[in-house]
C-alpha cells in the first residue's frame, strides 16, 4: 500500500479532507499517511483527528507525523503539497499593501502583487522539496494544490520531477453551469483547457445537444444586461457538495464571467470575484467593482473567520458518511494504484499540448490517469482570443518563475508591472514603490532578495 505524505499537513481542514478523499477507496483504506508541517502543534492536532476518522470507521491505515521533511519525504509515492508560506501573516501583507496604492484583490493568490509575492515566498520551499525527492523518492508523484498554481508548477516542473498541480475550478464551473440550464451534471459531455484559473469551457453538451447558445442567452440575460443574484436550478444530488442553490462566491455573481464571454465567446473556469483580478476591465475603481459585484466575497477574510466549530462541523460529516469530494488527489492514487483508468484535469508543462501557448508553461488539460501516471491530452490551438488572454497571464507567471529560478529582484519588479490590472491602476513609479515596500515588509521570508 502507498505512502502518502503531506506537506503543510497542519493546514485548516484541507489536508483531513484529502485524507478521508483517499478512505473513501476501499482499495487504498490500508495506506500509510505521513503528515508534516513545521508547526508541530498544528500538526499533531491534525494527525490526532486523522487517527480519530481512521478508528471511528474502523480501518487499517496507518497516520504518522514529523516535522522532518526528509524524514516525511523517504520512500514516499505520493507527496502531497498544501502549505502557505507565511501564513496569515504575509496574506495580510500581500492584500493591505496594494490596496494602499488603490489596487484591490479579492482574493490576491494567483496573479498580481499577491501571487508573486506568495510564490516567491514559497520558492525556496519547493526547491528543497525537489531536491530531496530526486535523492529520497525519485519516482514519486508530486501532487501540487498550493496557490498560484501556475507559478508553483512551472518552477516545479523545471527540476525534473513528476508534478501535477490539482485545483477544483473545472469541476466546480462545470457544476454550476449544469445546474444554470438545469441539466444533469452526470449528463454532461465537456470540454475545457487553458491555464489554471483561467481555462475555458470549450464544448458544454448535455447528451449530443450543445448547450452553449442557452447559456450565451441566459448569462447575457441575468448578468452582462442585468445584475441579479441567479438563482440556479436545485441540486439533484450530483452537482456540488453544496446544498444552496447559489452562492456569494460561485453562480449567484457571475457579471465578470458572463462579460468576459459575451466579448471573447466562451466561460472560464474561475468565480467572477477571483477571475476579476486577472484581467484590466473590473477593478478600476470602487463603482466599478460594486456594479460587476454588488457583494463582496474576500477570500484574506475568510480564512481569518475560520473556527473550531467549523473542523467540528466538518468531523461531523466524514463519520456520518465516508464519500469522496469533487478533488481529484485521491482519484489519481486510486487510478495509479489499480490501473483503472480515470479523466482529470490537471496542471502539467506545456510540451506542444496547447500548441498557441508558450513552450513548457504550466496549462491546465484532461488528463489520462493510470497505472503509468499522468498523461496529459492533446488540445491543439485555443481560439486565438482566448489564448492571447491567457498569454497576458502567462507573461506574469513567466517573469516571477525566472525571478526564482535566477534570483533576479529586477524580474520581482517586471512580473508586477506585466499584471494586467496592476499594469491598468498603477504608473511605473508607483508599482516600483509597492513591490520595493512589499520586499521590505516581507523580507523575513524573502532572504534571497535581501
Amino acid at each position: 500500500m502507498p505512502k502518502i505524505t503531506i506537506i503543510g499537513a497542519g493546514g485548516y481542514v484541507f489536508p483531513l479532507r484529502l485524507i478521508a478523499d483517499v478512505l473513501s477507496y476501499p482499495e487504498l483504506q490500508q495506506s500509510t499517511f505521513c503528515l508534516m508541517d513545521i508547526d508541530a502543534e498544528r500538526l499533531d492536532h491534525n494527525a490526532a483527528l486523522a487517527r480519530e476518522i481512521i478508528a471511528y470507521h474502523q480501518l487499517p491505515a496507518t497516520v504518522v507525523s514529523t516535522t522532518n521533511r526528509r524524514e516525511a519525504l523517504k520512500d514516499a509515492d505520493y507527496v502531497i503539497v498544501t502549505f502557505q508560506v507565511g501564513g496569515l501573516e504575509a496574506y495580510k501583507l500581500d492584500k493591505d499593501i496594494p490596496l494602499k496604492y488603490g489596487l484591490d484583490q479579492a482574493v490576491g493568490d494567483t496573479l498580481g502583487p499577491g501571487g508573486v509575492f506568495r510564490f516567491l515566498r514559497s520558492a525556496p520551499a519547493y526547491k528543497s522539496i525537489a531536491q530531496d525527492m530526486q535523492e529520497l523518492c525519485p519516482q514519486a508523484l508530486l501532487i501540487n494544490y498550493a496557490n498560484p498554481m501556475a507559478m508553483a508548477c512551472w518552477y516545479l516542473s523545471s527540476f525534473g520531477i513528476k508534478t501535477v498541480g490539482l485545483c477544483h475550478s473545472v469541476q466546480g464551473t462545470t457544476r454550476m453551469l449544469a445546474r444554470y440550464v438545469d441539466a444533469l451534471y452526470d449528463e454532461i459531455k465537456f470540454v475545457s483547457a487553458g491555464i489554471n484559473h483561467q481555462a475555458w469551457i470549450l464544448e458544454f453538451k448535455c447528451k449530443q445537444e450543445d448547450l452553449y447558445p442557452q447559456l450565451r442567452e441566459a448569462l447575457r440575460r441575468d448578468h452582462v444586461f442585468g445584475n441579479v443574484s441567479q438563482t440556479l436550478a436545485d441540486d439533484k444530488g450530483n452537482h456540488s457538495e453544496a446544498r444552496e442553490v447559489h452562492s456569494l462566491y460561485e453562480g449567484g455573481q457571475e457579471k465578470v464571467r458572463a462579460s468576459v464571454m459575451d466579448m471573447f465567446g466562451y466561460f472560464h473556469t474561475e468565480s467572477s470575484h477571483h477571475g476579476s483580478e486577472y484581467l484590466p476591465y473590473f477593478r478600476k475603481n470602487k463603482d466599478l467593482i460594486l456594479e460587476h459585484i454588488p457583494q463582496r466575497w474576500d477570500y484574506y477574510e475568510v480564512c481569518a473567520a475560520h473556527s473550531p466549530e467549523d473542523v467540528e462541523q466538518f468531523m461531523q460529516k466524514i463519520k456520518s458518511e465516508l464519500k469522496p469530494s469533487l478533488e481529484y488527489g485521491a482519484q489519481i492514487i486510486q487510478a495509479m494504484e489499480t490501473g483503472k483508468p480515470n479523466v482529470i484535469y490537471g496542471n502539467v508543462p506545456n510540451t506542444e499540448l496547447i500548441t498557441n501557448l508558450p513552450e513548457g508553461c504550466c496549462v491546465e488539460v484532461a488528463c489520462l490517469v493510470d497505472r503509468n501516471g499522468i498523461q496529459p491530452t492533446h488540445y491543439g490551438a485555443l481560439p486565438a482570443q482566448l489564448a492571447a488572454v491567457n498569454r497576458t497571464n502567462i507573461n506574469v507567471q513567466e517573469l516571477a518563475v525566472q525571478a526564482a529560478l535566477k534570483g533576479s529582484l529586477e524580474h520581482v519588479y517586471h512580473a508586477v508591472a506585466l499584471d494586467p490590472l496592476t499594469s491598468s491602476l498603477l504608473t511605473l513609479p508607483q508599482i516600483r514603490a509597492m513591490v520595493g515596500e512589499m520586499l521590505e515588509a516581507e523580507a523575513k521570508w524573502l532572504p534571497e532578495f535581501h
